[in-house]
């Protein structure tokens, strides 16, 4: 299926959720209440926090961007007021006279045809007494200047008053019961943007007026053709369009058709029906950065693991909506393999949702200019082999991380997320942690060039490696710790992956491989080594026992110091840094001096050859899995152990 008939499939599915044909949302900032014989009973300011209204709209009102077509019931104050231009500040020498008739001819229409609704009778009754400037006055609602003008400074929810867009509320008169209330139709409710025999009433009656009829493009039906398609596609304040056809010159097609009915034609229906699908799922389930926006539903709308997440966040995202109670936080959930199989464990549950027909789809939207919203990516996909994409991008780039969860710093195994990659990327570290403040458009742009590696397998762009290599072997330009091995550790995914996509039969992980003579691998042993030699040095001679603490001590040693000038000249670096480990190696106790120079002379003595050894090429990312692997293995050897040999007195 394709994206459209994907959003006539949501949209069938859903339709009690979704708004009908001829309506869009707007935010109100004034609710006005009468009866239903049109009497005023009372107005006031809209609650921020229930500003979206659910309103009908003509083909033309939903598409103005000036000019004066008015929607057919609720709209701003301009149209609805006749009093409009007694309180508007006659300074900006305006007439909006024509704007308040055309509205009112419209809804006359409406009144006095088939398919008119009790509360259109009210509303026009109301409005034809031209009070609605004077009522909002008299309520306090509108602030009036000593002239007796609207203040043009006041503003409601940021909009200047005179702007204010209005809704109703029209009470019957009739005692309201709780059954009454929660009918699903909405009749009994005063909330005209709740009533659903409303909306079908301006369905029916906007559907029966005449128009051009034929084939829409889009399902092959005979229908009313649509030549204005509606915006707000990504939020409520989005003035682009998906579908355009405002060229009445023809140059778009021009050699190509002779009409545009014969380039480019959609039916009123399935145009309105695509649309508010499509807004409704963003609206349920959409995200963005910087005006790209993203949507991924199943057909069925069952739970999908988040692309942007990392692999905890998918964890407990399933923990919690399908088992509805998370596993208790431990520090099991640092350890490689209990971590691995809490995932597996998710994947597998997120799999076991989908039936043989299920799909997924993928919907991404960017917009070069305010006027047109171009599609930037478009994916069906198998809803099972959905998850194991992410399954597989997720176990591929699989290491040891650490973040801050609950204000407690943890380990888990997986992948970073794509907004944390990207701040480790591209950001800079301000007030102990790293940010992208003033270039957080670069979180959609590495989106967009990971989103095809996490959901089609394709392989990581090379430039985003090299970019994490770069930034782990230059520890000197964080002051933070944790801010560097957070680096650290999405390098050695993103090298991990990159050297899976050209050798399949490669396995690599955080577990130490004692039998890799690789020479970088040894190469990212050594430093780490050297770098573990000076560490010690500091922990052990520290003044106050009773209150040393390894994250305390001071951790830019020398060999993180040399460790970009290491990866560029890896054997004349480490003959300086050799040099001066020799004080460090003597600060440490009997035992672990032993221990630490039997292993510099073991991964030495593993480089294939002593000309491999001196080699001064440089090193490619596979160091840092050597250096990392390396530094795990004896930090938590040291921990295990608990005071072993390293810290024996």
């Amino acid at each position: 299926m394709n994206w459209i008939s994907e959003l006539c499939d949501l949209y069938e599915k859903n339709k009690e959720s979704i708004l009908p044909p001829g309506h869009t949302t707007v935010t109100a900032q004034i609710t006005v209440t009468i009866d239903g014989e049109g009497n005023f009973l009372g107005a006031e300011r809209v609650d921020p926090d229930n500003k979206i209204t659910v309103i009908p709209v003509t083909e033309k009102s939903a598409s103005r961007t000036s000019g004066q077509e008015p929607h057919p019931f609720c709209d701003n104050l301009k149209y609805l007021a006749g009093d409009y231009m007694d309180y508007y500040d006659q300074k900006k020498n305006k007439d909006y006279t024509e704007y308040h008739q055309s509205y009112m001819q419209n809804l006359y229409r409406w009144h006095t045809s088939a398919y008119t609704h009790d509360k259109v009778d009210a509303l026009y009754r109301y409005l034809r007494k031209s009070t609605l400037m004077g009522d909002l006055a008299a309520a306090g609602v509108l602030v009036l200047n000593e002239d007796g003008k609207a203040v043009e400074s006041e503003k409601i929810q940021n909009i200047p008053q005179a702007d204010a867009f209005v809704r109703f509320r029209i009470e019957s008169g009739q005692e309201v019961t709780e059954d009454m209330l929660s009918d699903t139709t909405g009749r009994y409710r005063p909330e005209c943007w709740l009533d659903k025999t409303l909306q079908d009433s301006f369905a029916g009656y906007y559907l029966s007026m005449e128009g051009d009829y034929g084939i829409s493009y889009l399902t092959g039906e005979i229908q009313r053709a649509s030549w204005l398609h509606a915006k707000k596609v990504r939020n409520e304040g989005d003035g682009a369009k998906l579908i355009s056809s405002n060229d009445e010159n023809g140059l778009t097609f021009r050699g190509r058709f002779a009409t545009r009915e014969e380039a480019f034609q959609i039916g009123y229906e399935d145009s309105q029906k695509i649309h508010n699908a499509l807004k409704w799922i963003i609206r349920k389930q959409g995200y963005g950065w910087e005006g790209l926006c993203v949507v991924v539903w199943e057909s069925d709308l069952k739970p999908l693991p988040d692309i942007r997440g990392d692999s905890d966040e998918i964890c407990t995202e399933y923990e919690e909506d399908i088992w509805g109670n998370p596993e208790p936080e431990g520090e099991y959930l640092g350890t490689d393999e209990a971590g691995a199989e809490r995932f597996r464990r998710a994947m597998r549950g997120y799999g076991g949702l989908f039936h043989n027909r299920s799909r997924t789809v993928l919907l991404a939207f960017d917009a070069a200019t305010t006027g047109r919203l171009a599609m930037v990516e478009n994916k069906t996909f198998d809803s099972s082999n959905f998850v194991e994409n992410i399954r597989l991008w997720h176990e591929n780039c699989s290491w040891r991380h650490q973040k801050f969860r609950n204000k407690k710093l943890f380990t888990y195994t997986g992948m970073t997320g794509t907004e944390e990659l990207t701040e480790l990327l591209y950001g800079t570290e301000q007030d102990g942690w790293i940010t992208l403040k003033g270039k957080t458009k670069l979180y959609a742009e590495v989106y967009k060039r990971l989103l095809p590696c996490i959901t089609q397998r394709r392989d990581v762009p090379q430039d985003l490696v090299d970019l994490a290599v770069r930034k782990a072997s230059s520890p000197i330009s964080y002051q933070e710790k944790y801010n560097w091995e957070r680096v650290l550790s999405l390098a050695c995914s993103l090298v991990k992956k990159k050297r899976l996509e050209r050798n399949e039969k490669e396995e690599w992980s955080v577990a130490l491989d004692k039998d890799c003579t690789k020479r970088d691998y040894l190469y990212g042993r050594l430093l780490a080594v050297a770098d573990r030699i000076e560490y010690l040095s500091y922990y052990n001679n520290e003044k106050n026992n009773e209150e040393k603490n390894e994250e305390n001590v001071r951790w830019q040693t020398n060999a993180k110091r040399y460790m970009s000038a290491f990866s560029q000249r890896p054997f004349q670096t480490w003959q300086v840094i050799e040099e001066k480990l020799d004080p460090y190696l003597k600060r440490l106790k009997p035992g672990s001096y032993a221990y630490y120079t039997r292993l510099l002379d073991e991964i030495t003595d593993s480089f294939n050859s002593i000309e491999e050894y001196q080699c001064n090429d440089r090193l490619n990312g596979l160091y840092l899995l050597g250096f990392h692997s390396q530094a795990c293995e004896m930090r938590t050897s040291a921990e295990k152990k608990n005071n072993s040999e390293e810290e024996e007195n």
